[in-house]
């Protein structure tokens, strides 16, 4: 890759090299990393295409994280953040990079939420369960300050980058360490809402998964054993054992699942309301349970 270059030819450069060496969507990653290594935005690239790239402060690292890239690692991982809910996000393979469908599922829960504790002043708890980097709960936290919000998960080091998060944007969540609602029954906690985006790919998709997802992510995020449905069919199990069950369950699920994960669900109580809500590829991507009075 040559000097005297400008921002546009290294982008096209970028993205020949990238796809020579198999990177999917190799010139949405080429520029996801030419804005982070510019600091720029889609637009502030877009209007200055025919600037020098800056070859002597840069260039080095630019090869590195192609180089990474061509590897299989997410772009995200490289660039150490990713954009979720218009708000930016600490990411690392210690997390699963936040998925743009789970945005629907955060927005239908936030909505579901303000209709059902309508009043002024209304303080519902929801607790996120499998957190990660808490894009659910943090998010959810700082659009609605008033509620009390909770983020589990049995990892250690996402809850660290959770808190990162939380802090990053003044978020107030309650953060709890343990496997599913183990700590919410331990701490005798009375959830309003439950949201959940677990492990849901069978163990046995795995190995067709593209790279990125197969060799960098965290598979105790992936994974929800052999027919994806374990995690589950234990959270429909351990609902029964809190102090009281939520008038709202949300979950994200595989494709394919969403019938079998709303029949757990019907098993637990009569829910008043059900939503299958599919995501912009039209996959049943979402299912939510709710109560409207108690």
């Amino acid at each position: 890759m040559g000097g005297g270059r400008s921002i546009r030819e290294a982008y096209a450069e970028a993205i020949q090299w990238l796809k020579a060496r198999g990177v999917q969507d190799p010139a949405a990653n080429a520029e996801l990393l030419l804005q982070g290594l510019l600091g720029w935005s889609r637009t502030q690239l877009l209007l200055n295409w025919s600037e020098p790239f800056p070859e002597e402060e840069m260039g080095l690292q630019w090869q590195q994280w192609l180089g990474r890239k061509a590897l299989g690692e997410p772009a995200q991982y490289i660039l150490g953040e990713q954009t979720f809910y218009g708000l930016p996000f600490h990411v690392g393979p210690e997390v699963l990079v936040p998925r743009p469908e789970t945005e629907l599922l955060v927005e239908r829960v936030l909505a579901l939420g303000q209709q059902l504790w309508p009043e002024p002043g209304a303080a519902p708890a929801l607790g996120d369960v499998g957190t990660g980097s808490g894009c659910i709960s943090v998010t959810v936290a700082a659009g609605r300050p008033q509620w009390r919000v909770y983020g589990s998960d049995i990892s250690a080091p996402a809850l660290e980058t959770a808190r990162r998060n939380a802090a990053r944007h003044g978020a107030r969540v309650e953060w709890l360490e343990g496997d599913l609602l183990e700590p919410y029954v331990a701490g005798g906690i009375d959830l309003d809402m439950l949201v959940s985006n677990p492990p849901y790919i069978p163990a046995g998709d795995m190995a067709g998964l593209q790279p990125e997802v197969q060799l960098y992510e965290p598979h105790l995020a992936l994974v929800g054993g052999e027919d994806g449905l374990v995690l589950y069919r234990r959270l429909a199990d351990e609902l029964r054992r809190l102090p009281r069950l939520p008038q709202l369950v949300a979950f994200e699920v595989g494709q394919g699942q969403a019938d079998q994960v709303l029949a757990l669900l019907r098993g637990v109580h009569a829910w008043q309301q059900s939503e299958i809500v599919p995501d912009l590829a039209g996959i049943q991507r979402h299912v939510i349970v709710y109560d409207r009075s108690r």
